[in-house]
Parts: C-alpha cells; sequence; structure tokens
C-alpha cells in the first residue's frame, strides 16, 4: 500500500491509499490508522478484490455470519469508518457492495480481503474524535455521540 496526504486544514486531512496486488486491505487498513493516530474519519474506495470475506450480522445470535468468496470481483462501492474502539485503539468498521462476472452483486460487512489488482480508497479524518462503546443489546461496540469529540 501506499498513501499520501492529500490536504491538510484546521485538524482536517484527506489521505489517498492505493493498495496493491496481493495486499491485505484491512490489515493494512488497521495499520494506518493506527500509524495515523485516526480516530474520527470516513472513507470511500473502488477497484477489485480476487478473495473476499464477507459478514452478515445475526441478530439473534449476536454475531457475524461469515462467507468467504474466492473470486474476482469489481469494488462497486466500499464506504467506512474510523473511530476509537472501547480500548482505544482505532476500530475501522467496513461495508461493501461487490460485483461478480455475471454481474450479480455481493454485499455485506467487510471482514477480509485480497486485492486484485488495485483499490483506490480516499480516506478524510475530521478534527471531531468519534468513540464507541460497547452496546449491551446488540453485544456490538457502537459509536456513541455522547462520547465523542475533539
Amino acid at each position: 500500500m501506499k498513501s499520501r496526504l492529500l490536504h491538510e486544514d484546521d485538524g482536517q486531512r484527506t489521505f489517498a491509499l492505493i493498495f496493491e496486488t496481493g495486499d491485505e486491505l484491512m490489515d493494512q487498513l488497521d495499520r494506518f490508522a493506527a500509524q495515523e493516530g485516526l480516530s474520527g474519519a470516513q472513507f470511500t474506495a473502488i477497484g477489485a478484490f480476487r478473495d473476499v470475506t464477507l459478514g452478515y450480522f445475526d441478530w439473534e445470535r449476536k454475531e457475524y455470519l461469515e462467507r468467504r468468496f474466492a473470486e474476482q470481483v469489481e469494488v462497486a462501492s466500499l464506504t467506512g469508518d474510523v473511530a476509537r474502539g472501547p480500548d482505544g485503539a482505532p476500530a475501522i468498521h467496513v461495508h461493501c457492495v461487490l460485483g461478480r462476472r455475471d454481474c450479480s452483486a455481493l454485499a455485506g460487512h467487510l471482514l477480509k480481503a485480497t486485492v486484485r489488482p488495485t483499490l483506490e480508497l480516499v480516506l478524510t479524518e475530521s478534527p471531531v474524535h468519534l468513540r464507541k462503546r460497547h452496546d449491551r443489546q446488540s453485544g456490538l461496540a457502537l459509536v456513541d455521540l455522547g462520547a465523542s469529540g475533539p
């Protein structure tokens, strides 16, 4: 992965992150978020994967059901955010829509993805930090606007 700071003004930063064939998206995005100290950001991306694992949150079981797709797919839409998790580390949350060869679509919570040939991601950090807290009802760490701030 290569990155470049595109813009910085009054606490807001915008980065371009370019992932290459073989890059593990979530691992490298986690490292980048920790390295840059991100605690309130949003991002979008387009590109393609050769192998991806999606999740669907099963409300009754309170866990993600995982499904792996070992095939070339186009990233039609990828959106996500970065907040501070309950442990203080950056927490990344990503959803995506993927196009298959027959133009059908897959969608879900992105758990793991291997890039091929590229993924172009633009990330904008806000000067306001987002914090996540454990939600008893769902069992998930969800953004708590009451705990968020500069």
